[in-house]
């Protein structure tokens, strides 16, 4: 899988705005994401939250115990920036900092490593975040987006 470009990943956070989201919204979110890694055996955690409080967590068969933890900290990334913890690697990678170092923050607490997903509402802002971790950083991306993506074309389970 291709790298994205920090251009690329503007312009899909643009695409990924909700019209809106709750709880239940963020069990779907989060059930789409499981349904998908089932399907494809990935070995993953995935993690939903409303604000800083987590609605969805799954550990699939497979993943490890470090795994919760990148979640965590991959979405702590994405709540506090406001951009993709995989944008805020390359930001960094581009400029030669250290996430860590430039931004003063612990790394036990954020993780600058693609898989976190700000969840962006029209007209409101980040209302909470998404995060996978298992598979190289770029397809834990990939995932939390098609399934944002996929929320947004059909936002209704059947």
């Amino acid at each position: 899988m291709t790298t994205p470009s920090l251009i690329d990943l503007d312009t899909e956070q643009n695409g990924l705005e909700l019209t809106h989201f709750d709880y239940a919204t963020a069990w779907i979110l989060g059930l789409r994401m499981q349904l998908e890694a089932s399907a494809r055996s990935l070995p993953v955690a995935i993690e939903v939250s409303h604000g800083n409080i987590v609605v969805f967590f799954a550990l699939l068969p497979g993943a490890t115990p470090d795994n919760p933890d990148w979640t965590r900290r991959k979405r702590a990334v994405a709540l506090r920036y406001h951009k993709s913890s995989l944008y805020m690697r390359l930001l960094c990678e581009q400029h030669g900092w250290n996430f860590h170092d430039r931004f003063r923050l612990p790394a036990a607490d954020f993780a600058a490593s693609g898989g976190g997903v700000p969840i962006m509402v029209r007209g409101v802002g980040v209302v909470g975040a998404a995060a996978v971790s298992g598979l190289p950083d770029v397809e834990d991306h990939a995932l939390v987006v098609s399934a944002i993506a996929s929320l947004i074309a059909q936002p209704r389970e059947n």
